[in-house]
């Protein structure tokens, strides 16, 4: 990530979030409120808050947001603050704004969390060099939502954040007709995934919370080996479904079998353990059973296909978005291995 002055800020008064600060439960001692913007891997505008030797976040909807991504921060929000008492790794939320007098859109505070994350450059040092230690980034990473799996979220009163009953019902048709909104070629291997996602859906399940987007992207490490897990980030799809789910997410692209997905590896994997040894780490800490990872694996490899093929859609037909130039390849990638792993479980 990196900074840039406060004086490159749009729309952001200074003075009014600091008297806004002043009076929320909010940590912090005296003299002038530093406010500077990080950039870097957040579709979200981020801010870092210094007054002393007090470092916060602010973390905002864009501007030209929504009123549904603006309800979503503050959903996130929710999220957070219950998680506090929790020992998922998380920025502790402080307090939330939804009037857009204050700073144009909705936006809460959280905790400055110190240390890296993967999409700053890859492995920080020693990971960078150091295999052994690279392999604990791994685990740690599962740890976070093996931990989360077994969170009681009824007692901390998540009862509404979503919608678990049928969860694996609708998932199929649902993402099917997102689809349909804009595709405009052939999927190879798309049918082969829905039909065998259709008849292999789990029989029972317990309703957890999902981060819903859970990978290397979406961490932060502390600072230094051994690998420890500072936190969890971007919770914005964050619900109440089936927690292995997040479990598939992460072993989307992972070894052995995910060996020859090229194109949906952004980080290098050498030295990670296989994955069978993250399934029992996974399985050990949440007591959950894992038995049916492939299910998983092959609906997240799905339904993450289908997200990205929008964004190849808009610029199939005429959109200007250099990010998505590699997506092209991934969603073909994706929906292959999904099929691919489909044809050979039985």
């Amino acid at each position: 990530m990196s900074n840039e002055p406060t004086a490159t800020h749009q729309g952001l008064d200074v003075s009014l979030l600091d008297r806004w600060l002043a009076v929320q439960d909010v940590p912090g001692g005296d003299g002038e409120l530093a406010v500077t913007q990080i950039s870097g891997g957040s579709q979200n505008q981020l801010y870092e808050l210094r007054r002393g030797d007090t470092r916060l976040v602010l973390r905002a909807a864009p501007s030209h947001a929504s009123p549904e991504r603006g309800r979503s921060m503050l959903r996130e929000y929710e999220f957070l603050r219950a998680l506090a008492d929790t020992d998922v790794p998380h920025a502790r939320a402080y307090a939330a704004c939804g009037d857009p007098g204050i700073l144009g859109q909705p936006f809460y505070v959280m905790d400055h969390v110190d240390g890296w994350s993967p999409m700053q450059g890859g492995w920080a040092a020693p990971f960078d060099t150091d295999l052994d230690a690279r392999a604990g980034l791994a685990v740690q990473l599962v740890d976070g939502i093996a931990r989360l799996a077994r969170v009681d979220w009824k007692s901390l009163g998540l009862d509404g954040f979503g919608r678990p009953d049928g969860f694996h019902d609708r998932q199929v048709d649902r993402w099917l007709s997102y689809l349909a909104r804009y595709r405009f070629r052939e999927l190879p291997g798309l049918d082969v995934a829905a039909d065998w996602l259709r008849t292999h859906r789990p029989r029972a399940y317990e309703p957890g919370i999902m981060h819903g987007d859970y990978q290397f992207a979406n961490v932060m490490y502390a600072n230094g080996a051994p690998a420890r897990l500072a936190a969890i980030v971007d919770w914005e799809m964050a619900t109440i479904g089936d927690p292995l789910l997040d479990l598939g997410w992460t072993l989307i692209a992972w070894s052995p079998e995910g060996d020859d997905m090229v194109r949906s590896r952004y980080l290098d994997y050498a030295g990670m353990p296989p994955r069978d040894d993250l399934l029992e780490h996974y399985a050990t800490v949440s007591g959950r059973p894992v038995d049916d990872i492939d299910y998983y694996v092959i609906l997240a490899r799905f339904k993450l296909g289908i997200v990205l093929e929008q964004s190849v859609a808009r610029v199939a037909s005429g959109g200007d978005d250099p990010r998505v130039s590699a997506f092209d390849g991934i969603v073909l990638e994706l929906i292959r291995k999904a099929a691919e792993l489909a044809r050979s479980t039985p």
